[in-house]
């Protein structure tokens, strides 16, 4: 099974991840938004990070843990190479849903970029589901 691909898109970058569950659906997003603009393989992990999120629905929470690692790399610098553990959880009560991960990275000063700067992530055709989950970024 295909991680990701990337779709047409007119002015920006488009993704659709899949995976065996959602926490892997949402690690493959992830890494399909980090590889627009360094190639995440040749990155290596010297640095461990915990990153949570929170959202009201699955849309809101992937927007929210995808936006955590272009924080990462605004304030810390840092590029992602590998998710170690994602958890996502589900409030009974109100349906909102909760996200933990432990990523790893490294300093981007220390890599060329291949693509452009995903400078936000969009709520624009966002769709996503427990095996698929397709977003747009603006570059």
């Amino acid at each position: 099974m295909k991680k990701y691909e990337y779709l047409p898109h007119t002015a920006d970058v488009k993704f659709r991840a899949y995976g065996k569950n959602l926490e892997e659906t949402f690690s493959n997003a992830a890494t399909a938004m980090m590889n627009v603009m360094v190639d995440t393989k040749n990155v290596k992990a010297a640095t461990a990070k915990k990153i949570k999120a929170e959202g009201d629905d699955l849309q809101a929470l992937l927007y929210n843990f995808l936006e955590q690692f272009l924080i990462l790399m605004d304030s810390e610098n840092l590029f992602l190479t590998t998710i170690k553990t994602l958890k996502i959880t589900t409030n009974k009560k109100n349906g909102s849903y909760k996200l933990t991960a432990t990523i790893a990275g490294d300093d981007a000063g220390k890599y060329e970029t291949t693509g452009p700067q995903v400078k936000a992530i969009t709520y624009n055709d966002m769709t996503v589901t427990d095996k698929m989950a397709q977003a747009v970024v603006d570059i």
